[in-house]
């Protein structure tokens, strides 16, 4: 993962080289249009447009915050320490649960993310957003359930399947199981205060000091890496090189042999990492330009998506209760980033409630 995040560094590298040698090349050049003297209406307004487009807040520092530079750099750390911890407590929880669970526990994220700004930002969320919010984890609880209800191929009667899925939870509370599921639910809850502490984290960094999103997750990438190196190699002289430890979690010699011999994991792997690093610099750009709360709704709708992937490739049988979990989820999702309006005033912002003037009092020029 976090090599996939320092890969982004490479792009920094290749828009240097461009900018620096290729840029000033092509802009030197005339157009074999323009040779003769001849030169399009308004290209001075045309070139400082241009020039602007270049020089915006993607490249150039906004004035306003302090440039990221010097020691200053080691607070992208605090988030990258936030990813291992949460990434690594819900892959753990995973193998405690049933995905349904593990997919249903993940929806608290929208809710950590928004107290926390709350609490830490003095982001000032509306009834209706915090309305919003409970929608998303609604519609995620529902498409978790439809899977659990659902489980297999065997018709689809929800009354019936409401019943074994009691008679099932009632045996399952009375074996050990019930405590591994306990145990997973704990471990994906608490990732979920982590990944809310690193949405958090990076808000405030964007919104204090300038850097660009790239090179923000670039940085990440560098830290998180160095401290997952050496978390690795510790707990692999602690555990991994034990005999109770071997070919478990922390045997690095074992985990680097399957990578090298199997080739459907390397080729994985190495797929995982460009997405990594390509979803961390859309979703920093995204909380750079509304808000973590707002990335925290949009990255639950890719659900969504893995959903209609998953019935195109036939790896995900149809159901109506999914439909539903996924008509709220994505209703949240709108509700929350204001494409939809509220369906009561009253949990309007006050300057919102009144209504837009149709027709004004003065009167119309006509053209």
């Amino acid at each position: 993962m976090f090599i996939g995040e320092m890969g982004c560094w490479l792009v920094v590298a290749l828009t240097f080289l461009y900018r620096q040698y290729v840029a000033p090349r092509l802009s030197s050049d005339p157009s074999p249009l323009l040779a003769g003297g001849y030169r399009p209406i308004n290209g001075e307004a045309n070139d400082e447009e241009h020039a602007d487009e270049l020089d915006d807040g993607t490249y150039k520092p906004i004035e306003d915050r302090i440039p990221l530079r010097g020691w200053k750099v080691f607070l992208l750390a605090a988030p990258s320490t936030c990813d291992i911890a949460g990434t690594t407590l819900m892959n753990v929880g995973l193998l405690f649960v049933a995905a349904s669970i593990y997919q249903m526990t993940r929806g608290a994220l929208v809710l950590f993310v928004g107290l926390f700004s709350v609490l830490f930002l003095h982001r000032k969320l509306y009834m209706y957003q915090w309305s919003a919010l409970f929608i998303v984890v609604l519609g995620v609880a529902i498409v978790g359930l439809s899977g659990a209800l659902f489980s297999g191929d065997s018709g689809h009667d929800i009354t019936q399947n409401a019943q074994r899925a009691v008679l099932h939870a009632r045996a399952v509370a009375q074996t050990p199981e019930a405590v591994q599921t306990i145990i997973g639910v704990l471990l994906i809850a608490a990732a979920q205060i982590f990944t809310a502490s690193q949405f958090v984290l990076e808000e405030w960094i964007l919104e204090n000091y300038a850097m660009d999103p790239i090179q923000v997750v670039g940085w990440e990438g560098v830290f998180g890496f160095l401290v997952t190196l050496i978390g690795m190699v510790i707990m692999y002289i602690v555990v991994g090189s034990t005999d109770a430890g071997r070919y478990g979690y922390f045997d690095i010699k074992e985990g680097w042999s399957e990578v090298v011999h199997n080739r459907a994991i390397a080729v994985s792997s190495v797929l995982i990492m460009i997405s990594i690093g390509g979803f961390n610099f859309f979703g920093l750009s995204v909380t750079r330009t509304v808000s973590a709360t707002s990335r925290s709704t949009i990255d639950t709708c890719r659900t969504l998506f893995i959903w209609i992937v998953s019935l195109g490739l036939g790896w995900e049988s149809f159901k109506w209760l999914q439909v539903v979990g996924f008509g709220l989820l994505v209703y949240g999702t709108f509700l929350f980033n204001d494409i939809v309006r509220p369906p009561l005033k009253a949990c309007l912002p006050r300057e919102h409630r009144e209504g837009e003037v149709l027709l004004p009092e003065d009167p119309i020029e006509h053209i």
